[in-house]
């Protein structure tokens, strides 16, 4: 034992221990008075309180109770709605009842934006808040009981609806938003009662042109204010603002200013109502005649991924698809109008035969036999020689070029290879890029894996000048110059074979021209500039006759001679991708995205006629002025 414990108290009265209170027992012990005068004895000296091995016992616990552990270290475990949820710290109550399945309804919350918490459709009851309290601000604390669906919570989601339907115009039959609206879906599923409004209405300016692509329904507007915190955080372009008070708050541009961000668009996306709408798309089509696919913007050489809605054989509009690693939720507004070439100036039949104005060679009705034919005939007499050039796009997808110029150095004994593609543009602060071309990158792979040299497009002009080239064969006739400057070189050339998309004075001077699908119309993939392969998916069959470019250097292998069985995109990529080395990690099938998925605007699987969303008409719908 140690002198501290077989030392015995002295006169001195045993003081109790620090932050004791005073009538704890430490403070009690012995008869006497904890402070006895000065020089006292005392009878029964205090002996020290020990516990059974001795040491002073723990100090009584004081203030809140201790927090409780982590069931799960690391993670937040709690309860909602019965269901236990364990879920990353600082996790909002929304995002937590998604993970098992418990809808808690919202508008001004957006994952991506800053929190405003103003529509308090979210409140929810919480087992450590007296009050209700908003899902969207809130993070889950271990071992909280959450419950979305009591009586006290639904009353409060249907007096939020009442509040925001109150001066709403619910013009829903005129409203571009109707099919894919958060007030209407609300409406039914947590409000449903008619209006107990007596009086007017607020009126406010219905048709607010904000700008070049928006226009505005102050009416219709709730003011979650999701548009006006995308401008100031995503973009960082801060064009939009909240003026006014009470029934007469609304957004508007700042005077003297108008919403001319490239990024404006993304307001229509994230409006939750039929308040800001496109202009390019307004009165085009109703959302549920829409079919969407997963697909990849070609406006620039960011790739950002896509949902193309369409109806038959169109194209109407394109909207941002999340992708963490390239463009988030968004998208610029350049790429986002870039979908109109998929619907006018297309080249649908097979030519053979230039057009030169008034001299036209053309011979009409051609198949598309007739025309692989007529290819390979101008094209044997050259195969090998220094005098065929090829030319390639980079707007055509890894599958259309990997046959393409397999074809092009197998069958016509090519070694090199002219990069054609769109001409530069601007550039800007967030996602667009200078290149306008979605391919360039896969397009450089594909060349290096098969052993051709890239050259500029430059070199081939020079070539044609001088004579040196006289027969050209192109996977795509974008061309980085003026169309029309390149289309005089162009008729120098002895032999033109061209596989071709859209109409232009380059294709005019094809000896052979063979019509190309788009992107849309076909499966396949792209790289984009940081060496990001992306699959995208076919929305609906070619228009006219069309085919992929791979199909056409594929009849093309065959009919001279060559060996090339590929039926679809697939067996192209299976057969040909292991020449490229950066491919060999890429899971062509693995990576493809859920076929036609949009939440909210299909949810049944065919129309009420019976046909199934997106082919509510056969051939071209009327004119729209898309």
């Amino acid at each position: 034992m140690s002198d501290n414990d077989t030392k015995k108290p002295t006169g001195d009265a045993q003081t109790p221990p620090k932050g004791a209170p005073t009538d704890s027992p430490a403070a009690k012990v012995g008869s006497e008075p904890s402070n006895p005068p000065a020089g006292a004895k005392m009878d029964n000296p205090p002996v020290a309180a020990s516990g059974p091995t001795g040491t002073p016992p723990p100090k009584p616990a004081g203030g809140p109770p201790p927090k409780p552990q982590p069931k799960n270290p690391g993670f937040v475990t709690a309860v909602v709605d019965g269901k236990e949820v364990v879920v990353k710290p600082g996790t909002n109550m929304i995002e937590a009842a998604k993970s098992v399945g418990s809808e808690i309804p919202y508008y001004c919350y957006h994952p991506r934006l800053s929190i405003a918490a103003n529509c308090r459709i979210c409140l929810i009851e919480a087992s450590n808040a007296p009050k209700l309290v908003p899902a969207c601000q809130t993070p889950m604390a271990e071992g909280q009981v959450i419950k979305t669906t009591t009586p006290k919570v639904k009353e409060q989601q249907r007096s939020v609806m009442e509040f925001l339907l109150l001066n709403h115009p619910v013009d829903c039959s005129i409203c571009d938003q109707a099919g894919e609206c958060k007030l209407q879906d609300y409406y039914m599923k947590y409000d449903y009662k008619p209006s107990r409004l007596e009086g007017t209405k607020a009126l406010k300016t219905k048709r607010k042109v904000l700008g070049p692509n928006v226009v505005l329904d102050q009416e219709r507007c709730i003011i979650c204010t999701r548009c006006v915190r995308f401008m100031n955080e995503i973009p960082k372009e801060p064009q939009l603002g909240v003026f006014g008070r009470g029934s007469h708050e609304r957004i508007d541009v700042f005077p003297g200013n108008e919403l001319d961000s490239n990024y404006s668009l993304n307001t229509v996306d994230v409006c939750p109502v039929g308040a800001l709408l496109s202009r390019d798309f307004r009165f085009k089509a109703r959302a549920w005649f829409l079919s969407a696919t997963p697909s990849v913007c070609t406006g620039c050489s960011r790739g950002c991924s896509i949902s193309a809605d369409w109806m038959s054989q169109d194209t109407y509009r394109y909207r941002p698809r999340e992708n963490e690693a390239i463009n988030k939720s968004w998208m610029c507004d350049q790429g986002r109008l870039s979908y109109k070439d998929l619907n006018v100036g297309r080249v649908l039949a097979a030519q053979v035969g230039r057009r030169t104005g008034t001299r036209d060679t053309v011979q009409p009705a051609l198949t598309r036999r007739d025309a692989v034919v007529a290819a390979a005939k101008a094209l044997k007499p050259l195969v090998g020689s220094s005098q065929l050039a090829v030319l390639a796009s980079p707007l055509a997808s890894n599958e259309d070029l990997l046959a393409g110029l397999t074809f092009a150095k197998a069958t016509l004994g090519a070694t090199a290879v002219f990069v054609g593609g769109r001409p530069q543009g601007k550039a800007d602060h967030y996602l667009m890029t200078a290149d306008k071309n979605p391919n360039r990158q896969g397009l450089a792979l594909v060349a290096k894996g098969l052993g051709l040299t890239v050259k500029p497009f430059e070199e081939l002009t020079a070539a044609i000048n001088a004579g040196k080239v006289k027969a050209l064969y192109a996977v795509g006739t974008e061309v980085p110059v003026d169309a029309a400057a390149f289309a005089e070189v162009a008729a120098k050339l002895e032999v033109f074979v061209a596989q071709a998309q859209n109409d232009s004075p380059v294709t005019a001077q094809a000896t052979v021209l063979l019509p190309a699908s788009a992107h849309i119309e076909d499966e396949g993939t792209f790289t984009q500039q940081d060496g990001i392969t992306q699959r995208f998916r076919k929305a609906y069959p070619s228009k006219g006759d069309a085919v992929p470019h791979w199909k056409w250097a594929t009849e093309l292998t065959r009919e001279l001679g060559g060996e090339a069985a590929h039926t679809s995109a697939r067996e192209v990529w299976r057969a040909l991708s292991g020449k490229v080395s950066e491919f060999a990690e890429f899971n062509w099938d693995k990576a493809s995205p859920p076929d036609r998925e949009k939440p909210g605007i299909n949810p049944l699987p065919s129309g009420a006629d019976g046909r199934p969303p997106g082919y509510r008409e056969f051939g071209a719908p009327r004119v729209r002025g898309i």
